[in-house]
């Protein structure tokens, strides 16, 4: 029998968390996470982090020898040839630990929360892709509150993704989370029945 794995994915503040919390507390669905694997990739002592820090200079790191992320941001989403680099380096070790991740769980559904699933080119990861989305006024005041950034610096994070209207055209699942947490519950609660061989 083949895995159901689905591909969440949406723009930046959209509420992909609290699609991916809902799933494991109502479904006791696995949750792999890229951004938890891209974190891994620049861990201190990484090759990624040495080719970043020989790349930027060593004030791309904190004093405990961490990634500066803030300052890496600030490069990331204002240079685009910046950030292909940088994703060069990361998408490859991110989408290794996917398959790793895939192979050794025994459930025959997963979560796969990808937020540059389009933009990463993983869908090949993943059976069916499920785009979480809210108005970009409501996308841009949540990211603007939950990241204390300008409304500059969060409409450059939205910018740097793909638009939410071609994820969308890519999708076999939209859920709407414009509305209360209970609509964005049932609208999951459909998607999952959609796709559930019983």
């Amino acid at each position: 029998m083949t895995k159901r794995i689905i591909g969440l994915t949406g723009g930046i503040a959209t509420g992909k968390t609290t699609v991916a919390n809902y799933l494991a507390s109502a479904y006791n669905l696995p949750i792999l996470d890229a951004d938890i694997y891209a974190r891994d990739a620049v861990s201190v002592g990484s090759p990624i982090l040495s080719a970043i820090a020989q790349r930027y200079g060593e004030q791309i790191l904190l004093d405990d020898g961490s990634l500066n992320r803030q300052k890496l941001g600030e490069i990331i989403f204002n240079y685009q040839d910046e950030r292909n680099w940088i994703e060069s380096l990361i998408h490859p070790f991110v989408g290794d630990r996917f398959l790793k991740a895939i192979s050794e769980t025994p459930s025959q559904t997963l979560v796969l929360v990808i937020p540059l699933l389009f933009e990463a080119q993983m869908t090949n990861l993943v059976t069916e892709i499920w785009v979480v989305r809210c108005s970009e006024s409501e996308q841009l005041r949540r990211l603007i509150q939950r990241n204390h950034l300008n409304q500059e610096q969060a409409q450059a994070r939205i910018n740097s993704q793909l638009s939410i209207e071609k994820k969308i055209a890519l999708a076999d699942i939209v859920l709407d989370n414009s509305f209360t947490i209970e609509v964005l519950m049932k609208q999951i609660d459909a998607a999952v029945k959609i796709g559930d061989p019983d």
